[in-house]
């Protein structure tokens, strides 16, 4: 996507708020792109690059001086664009491998993992960004920049990491022709302790990977 994609010749191409609302809006593209499953053997490894990617734009965020919108109250934006759309086609695709486990606080001490969605967890990263766009391409940057580092801090940054974590750890497994142990009924409806969690580690066997494209790597010997 060209530099250019939000911003005019007017405006900088250093500007933080620019290249912030680039890598927002790079994000969301290429997501929906993904979504529509013309290249589903790339998916997953696709989408470990764009978590990432807009990874870089949350870590910038929030070494980021605390922004301050320039109203109290945040514009209405009107009703907000809908992600079921998003979310439905991910879990069709991802539906051997979207439920992970994921520790919601490492600094909450014996907490236990909790069953999460890989497809929810882009759906909900889509909404924070595209929310923070709205005000971007109105003209409020200012606002924008605001709510997408308070939302980094609130939702959208934990989520994208524990996201990255279950898709760093697919890739990994595939790559180091470590199967994933199978996995008997994990859902996000229940109510798993840390030993269920701990048995139920996977949900499918590497070679059911491979309609992601994530083929086991050939024995060198």
């Amino acid at each position: 996507m060209s530099d250019a994609t939000l911003h005019s010749t007017t405006q900088d191409p250093d500007d933080f708020a620019v290249q912030i609302a680039d890598q927002v809006e790079s994000f969301i593209v290429a997501v929906s792109e993904v979504a529509k499953g013309d290249e589903p053997d790339s998916a997953v490894p696709f989408l470990l690059l764009e978590v990432s990617q807009l990874l870089l734009a949350g870590g910038r965020l929030g070494a980021h001086e605390d922004i301050l919108p320039d109203e109290r109250y945040e514009p209405d934006l009107g009703p907000e664009p809908d992600v079921d759309d998003l979310r439905e086609r991910f879990a069709a695709m991802l539906e051997p491998i979207d439920v992970y486990s994921e520790v919601f606080d490492p600094y909450e001490p014996r907490k236990a993992p909790v069953p999460c969605r890989i497809s929810d967890d882009l759906a909900d990263i889509v909404a924070d960004l595209r929310h923070g766009m709205a005000h971007y391409r109105a003209g409020r940057t200012t606002e924008a920049l605001w709510w997408w580092q308070f939302s980094y801090f609130s939702n959208w940054g934990s989520t994208a990491s524990a996201a990255l974590r279950a898709l760093q750890s697919l890739v990994a497994h595939v790559r180091l022709d470590q199967p994933l142990p199978a996995l008997d009924g994990l859902d996000t409806d229940q109510d798993l302790g840390e030993e269920a969690l701990a048995e139920e580690a996977g949900k499918v066997m590497a070679e059911e990977l491979g309609a992601l494209g994530m083929r086991p790597v050939a024995d060198p010997a």
